[in-house]
């Protein structure tokens, strides 16, 4: 028997050993040794592919699950038209960034996550949604951001890791900065504010104008198809305040906190000042002065009614909330304007509020007491229907969802975002109830 058969003999015989201990012939495993032939395990097969490679990863029987999980993961990068969407300011560790939620209806209530984030240059105060075509470009889905600085950016929500705004209106020249020989006031761009931007206001039926509030005492209308300031107005007066829990400001002047356009009658802007007034512009009338109203602290926020066009509300830092009626201030602008009604509805500043947008009479105000208040604002008899801590600390923001109208969201000085499902409180399914089956 010559060298090689006897290494194949000893081969089978290792080969049988190892099989009677696992209990199995030595026959299958020898015919396995052969079948797999290892000494011309190197060798080229013709019928093979060789060094040939597949013409794209589609013909790749062995990229199919990898192509599969991209496929899945780009699903999920995508935001789309049914999504509810939720865009949170934040700042953390000097960090400002903006995180957009996705929020998703299942049946153990609201499922939030966020979708992805967006790093922005300053301290965030106020957002405004917007969905005008930025410098001939097309509808989409941006967001403009007043911030402690002079500008207001506005981002495209739709663009994952987006490292710059899709516009800036205002803010510093960079180009006259440079020019400077010695440290002096900075330079503006023309029509800029020139301090921090408190409040932003997008009008739904001239989709291309935005109005903004600011530290500087001046409401500013903004094209933003052309990136440029249209009108600005001057008619809070001027008298220091001192703001005690602010973490902004230790001396306040009379900074214009807040703006909004009327529902029903684009034309019609509201702005709120800490001068402790109201004023009602119509642009159809520039020359006119405007009508105001007088409350009996700053201003925090202001809503207009999006069932009536006559009403609006306003919270104030006293922890008071107002409603008025337009209609009473179509006689003179010099009257005395009363307010429709009057809640003694927080222990500290009222800093946000928010109407429903489907369900008539439910207003939402949180606090910087830490609390939460749903409202029934029928008849002008307001009253208290459900209260909450949400535990997100003081309170800055609330905002009813449009897609699920007893959603309501949530931010506060915690750095936590939290939706409330209303419709699980006893007083609202009892008051609400009809208008819940027909949201169902």
């Amino acid at each position: 028997m010559d060298a090689e058969s006897t290494k194949e003999v000893d081969e089978v015989a290792l080969a049988s050993v190892a099989a009677e201990a696992l209990g199995k012939g030595s026959g299958d495993i020898a015919d396995a040794f052969r079948e797999l032939d290892m000494e011309n395990y190197d060798e080229e097969d013709d019928d093979g592919l060789g060094d040939a490679y597949y013409p794209s990863s589609e013909l790749d029987p062995y990229l199919k699950d990898k192509d599969d999980n991209d496929s899945e993961e780009e699903e999920d990068m995508i935001i789309r038209a049914e999504d509810s969407i939720i865009v949170c300011a934040r700042n953390e560790e000097e960090i400002s960034q903006l995180e957009v939620y996705i929020l998703e209806d299942t049946e153990d209530g609201p499922n939030l996550y966020v979708h992805h984030d967006i790093i922005i240059s300053a301290f965030p105060l106020c957002t405004a949604w917007l969905d005008c075509p930025l410098k001939g470009g097309e509808r989409g889905n941006f967001i403009a951001v007043g911030s402690m600085e002079p500008s207001i950016e506005i981002w495209d929500l739709d663009i994952i890791d987006e490292v710059e705004p899709s516009l800036v209106l205002g803010g510093i020249d960079e180009c006259l900065e440079k020019k400077k020989k010695r440290k002096k006031k900075p330079k503006f761009k023309e029509d800029s504010h020139t301090d921090a931007v408190l409040g932003l206001a997008w009008n739904k039926e001239f989709r291309n104008i935005l109005a903004s509030a600011s530290a500087d005492k001046k409401v500013k209308i903004w094209d933003v198809a052309t990136g440029k300031c249209s009108i600005t107005m001057e008619h809070h007066s001027d008298k220091a305040r001192i703001k005690p829990y602010s973490l902004f400001y230790h001396w306040l002047e009379d900074i214009v906190q807040a703006v909004a356009f009327s529902h029903h009658v684009p034309q019609i802007l509201l702005s709120g000042s800490f001068d402790h007034s109201i004023v009602m512009k119509d642009g159809r009338k520039p020359s006119h002065s405007g009508y105001r109203w007088s409350v009996v602290a700053d201003v925090e926020s202001l809503a207009w009614d999006p069932h009536t066009e006559h009403s609006f509300v306003v919270s104030l830092e006293n922890g008071m909330i107002q409603g008025f009626d337009i209609r009473a201030a179509s006689s003179s602008s010099d009257a005395e304007l009363k307010p429709s009604f009057t809640i003694h509805a927080h222990d500290k500043p009222a800093s946000t509020i928010s109407y429903n947008p489907s369900i008539p009479n439910l207003l939402a105000s949180g606090s910087i007491d830490k609390m939460v208040k749903l409202w029934d604002l029928s008849n002008n008899q307001p009253s208290c229907i459900s209260s909450r801590n949400p535990k997100a600390g003081a309170v800055f923001s609330v905002s009813f969802s449009q897609e699920n109208p007893l959603w309501l969201a949530i931010g506060g000085s915690k750095g936590i975002l939290d939706v409330w499902d209303t419709s699980s409180e006893a007083g609202v399914a009892k008051k609400y109830s009809k208008n819940i089956d027909k949201k169902s």
